[in-house]
């Protein structure tokens, strides 16, 4: 490709230049972890506003992983940040893979995960520097779901198709 050259550092993120090519990466190797969770049936979602999109969000629970605590596991930081943004602990999570969400422009991955046996110890809705709506779905509602969240102007995050990836196939 050619020579790596850091074009531009804040506290967060990094631009970088490889020969032509231009991308966006996190600083200090902080990586995400997104999170499949199901209760009583229903698929556990979360909205909150972005602020590089200037609304509102659906997404599955997630997190950085070594944010906080640079020694800090996938694992660990699933179930905190689960029990952060929705109230729920999980018994056991399961890793289902790393994965990229636009590997033309950022270098950013996450890793997946399956929280398993949940147990509601909260009400959720995120830190102090959040205010996280946590939204319980039944599977076979949430292409309906989000054509309404869509339809109030929230902004869908492109996991989101691993659930509605179903419906869209036929």
């Amino acid at each position: 490709m050619g020579e790596r050259k850091v074009e531009w550092e804040g506290k967060y993120i990094r631009v970088v230049r490889e020969g032509t090519w231009e991308y966006v990466e996190r600083c200090g190797g902080v990586h995400a972890v997104v999170i499949l969770a199901k209760h009583d049936g229903k698929v556990v979602l979360v909205e909150q506003y972005r602020v590089p999109l200037g609304r509102q969000c659906i997404e599955l629970p997630a997190g950085l992983v070594g944010d906080e605590d640079p020694d800090a596991g996938v694992e660990d930081t699933a179930i905190k940040e689960l029990e952060e943004e929705t109230g729920f602990t999980a018994e056991r999570i399961e890793v289902l893979g790393e994965f990229f969400s636009s590997p033309g422009m950022v270098g950013e991955g996450f890793t997946l995960v399956r929280a398993h046996e949940l147990t509601r110890i909260g009400d959720g809705g995120g830190n102090e520097h959040e205010d996280i709506v946590v939204h319980f779905v039944p599977r076979s509602e949430i292409a309906d779901f989000v054509s309404r969240k869509r339809a109030e102007g929230c902004a869908i995050d492109v996991k989101m198709l691993l659930l509605l990836a179903d419906g869209l196939l036929g």
